[in-house]
């Protein structure tokens, strides 16, 4: 269900290509650091969004999803499955095309609200383990 491979290929295929990765900050031992270089070695532009709204990997932070100045295609889930659910409302409200949680970031009614908003979601997969999947 929350990991249907259509979804998964829509997303990384379709979706857009300004992914808003929350939680990215300049720590490198976190995981949303090497995602995000990932996703730019494939081609998406990576948004910081962190309350210290660092700026990584060449592009500028924001404190909030609602702050970022430009329309943000996909919003990358690095939190606790506890404060996703407020993420992912976030990004239903800015407009976004997909939601995508982290490993081990599960929220059902978080994902029940975002799809019936029609956005696509995937929860509990790593875009940087399926790009290279889609070959």
């Amino acid at each position: 269900m929350y990991g249907d491979p259509a979804t998964i290929r829509r997303i990384l295929r379709d979706s857009g290509d300004t992914w808003a990765v929350v939680g990215l900050s300049t720590n490198r031992n976190r995981a949303a650091y090497g995602v995000a270089e990932v996703l730019q070695r494939f081609g998406k532009r990576v948004v910081p969004v962190h309350p210290k709204a660092e700026a990584v990997h060449g592009e500028q932070g924001y404190p909030s999803l609602a702050a970022v100045p430009f329309p943000v295609d996909v919003v990358d889930v690095f939190v606790n499955s506890d404060a996703a659910g407020g993420i992912a409302e976030e990004a239903v409200g800015i407009g976004a095309k997909a939601v995508w949680f982290q490993l081990g970031v599960i929220d059902e009614a978080a994902y029940d609200k975002v799809t019936s908003a029609g956005l696509d979601m995937v929860m509990d997969r790593c875009p940087a383990i399926e790009i290279p999947r889609l070959g």
